[in-house]
């Protein structure tokens, strides 16, 4: 969702309002505390006695990303939500809410993960983006991802996977299309609908675009996917280049995401070296991290995920790296 419709549309009163109950969770804390620290800035509303200020308004503008051009609407909804943020923390030190033991685990960890968050921003702030020579180098080096990306035209038949017996397999080897297949289903009476789709090579694993190349129109294949099931079938390949002008922007923000995330990995593989960590008892729920792993860990930007994929082999994690840039038009 862009930051007009977050600025503009009715939901989005419910959607600041979140975001500023969450905040609230922090002013829990010292909610009953006539000496706590008086609120910097002009006072906006008052409510019951306690003022809303400039300041906090600012905060809340900030935190939702509004683009100057909406930030007048955007205002008038946010001292909405920051006054009911104030009515509901007023009546919450009424019923001392801030000693439920609930409460005060989730403020201690919501301010463990702000100051985290805040030393690894600060840690990785510095990361120098790509140079042009950089990004010129990544567009040449994945020709599949850019000038010689091949899209595929699908066509699928979806069943449930308990569907997919061995002779459901051996008939699909067997047909000459999909329509044959179809036949064959309404005739056991097995449920089925019919689907399309497009694919990039961009999308997809190297291995998965180098099969699919190779393979004739109108083969079939099966796909697994959980609880459903596809029988696909190529209708048509077609070139669908991206120009290094087009791919520059998206190929500088993977770069630049994927380096900012190894930097924050370099800095916890660096604290963790430093540390001494004992583990004196595993959850009864989870394992222990397995020796020599880094688990993920709050940073500013993470890597740009892969689009989904149509096949069920899984991709090696280099690979699902470099597809950070897969779904360009």
């Amino acid at each position: 969702m862009n930051n007009s419709t977050l600025a503009m549309s009715p939901p989005s009163h419910k959607r600041l309002l979140c975001a500023a109950l969450m905040v609230a969770l922090a002013g829990l804390a010292g909610c009953g505390n006539k000496d706590s620290k008086p609120k910097v800035g002009q006072a906006l509303v008052s409510v019951n006695g306690e003022e809303i200020t400039e300041l906090q308004l600012s905060e809340e503008l900030m935190l939702a990303n509004v683009p100057p051009a909406q930030q007048a609407e955007a205002s008038k909804k946010l001292v909405e939500a920051l006054i009911d943020r104030q009515l509901l923390q007023n009546e919450a030190a009424k019923e001392k809410a801030d000693r439920d033991p609930k409460v005060v685990q989730a403020i201690e960890r919501a301010k463990a993960l702000i100051i985290a968050q805040y030393y690894m921003q600060k840690k990785v702030g510095s990361v120098a983006r790509p140079t042009a020579a950089e990004i010129s180098q990544y567009y040449t080096s994945n020709p599949d991802f850019f000038a010689a990306r091949k899209q595929f035209d699908m066509k699928q038949l979806v069943i449930q996977s308990k569907d997919l017996s061995e002779e459901v397999k051996k008939v699909a080897e067997n047909a000459k299309s999909l329509d044959d297949v179809a036949v064959w289903f309404d005739a056991n009476k097995i449920k089925y609908m019919r689907a399309q789709a497009s694919r990039t090579t961009s999308d997809l694993a190297p291995d998965m675009s180098a099969k699919l190349k190779s393979m004739p129109k109108n083969q079939l294949f099966i796909v697994k996917e959980g609880e459903r099931s596809m029988l696909v079938a190529i209708v048509d390949v077609r070139d669908n280049p991206a120009s290094l002008e087009v791919a520059s922007p998206q190929i500088e923000k993977f770069l630049f995401n994927k380096r900012t995330k190894e930097a924050a990995d370099a800095e916890l593989k660096r604290l963790r070296a430093a540390a001494k960590i004992d583990y004196l008892k595993t959850p009864a729920l989870a394992a222990a991290p397995a020796a020599g792993t880094v688990p993920a860990a709050p940073a500013p930007v993470a890597a740009t995920p892969a689009p989904a994929q149509p096949d069920a082999t899984p991709a090696t994690s280099d690979a699902a790296t470099a597809r950070g840039v897969a779904g360009l038009k």
